[in-house]
């Protein structure tokens, strides 16, 4: 055996339409299209987050607290009675 191969010069026909160059220039001429696409739906949910929380918190200080439901009757003298106080006109 030679250290030199008999085919060394000779370029297989699959790769010939190549010719003798080789391509250097790999770099990414851009963003990815799949990371703007995450980019702006991250964004936009961190926008409706925000946005969400705010409002929560001007709520939170301009609303007037909630009113309780009226007891009716019924349930005003069934308290009293667990409670030990008669209700009145008994």
């Amino acid at each position: 055996m030679s250290d030199e191969f008999e085919f060394a010069d000779n370029v297989p026909p699959s790769f010939d339409h190549l010719g003798n160059k080789i391509i250097y220039e790999t770099e990414a001429k851009g963003f990815n299209p799949g990371l703007i696409v995450l980019l702006v739906v991250v964004g936009l949910l961190l926008i409706f987050l925000a946005g969400n929380y705010v409002l929560y918190l001007y709520a939170q200080k301009t609303l007037p607290p909630r009113k309780k439901k009226p007891l009716s009757k019924k349930k005003m003298k069934r308290e009293r009675l667990k409670q030990g106080v008669s209700a009145p006109g008994e």
